[in-house]
């Protein structure tokens, strides 16, 4: 079985930071470098949208409303991607939910992101 499971998420202050974790344990850990990894996030009334991805030959994307204030990252030795997000808006409240691409799709439980005025 493949777990996805996020972590970092809560409630933060406009202009604040938070880091988001997304750990990713089963047997396609064994294989984790050649998967894109990436973020979406899914606020109230919204469909949901992709954040940032990291592919397997570290090529990085950015949703134009978070570029220069997020930044993605993955650690390969800790079958782990991050998302760090500084100078949060209350335009970025939302479920932030981890995905691995490795053949089939992979889904986290996603972490709460609120950000109050």
């Amino acid at each position: 079985q493949v777990h996805v499971v996020e972590s970092g998420g809560g409630l933060v202050q406009a202009g604040g930071s938070l880091r988001l974790a997304c750990e990713v344990s089963g047997r396609i850990a064994s294989t984790f470098s050649r998967n894109t990894m990436a973020w979406y996030r899914q606020a109230s009334g919204k469909q949901r949208e992709l954040v940032a991805s990291i592919t397997s030959g570290s090529d990085i994307h950015y949703a134009d409303s978070v570029k220069g204030r997020f930044t993605i990252s993955r650690d390969r030795m800790k079958n782990a991607v991050y998302l760090q997000m500084n100078s949060l808006k209350p335009e970025d409240t939302a479920i932030y939910v981890c995905t691995v691409v490795a053949g089939a799709q992979y889904w986290g439980q996603g972490t709460q992101v609120t950000v109050s005025s």
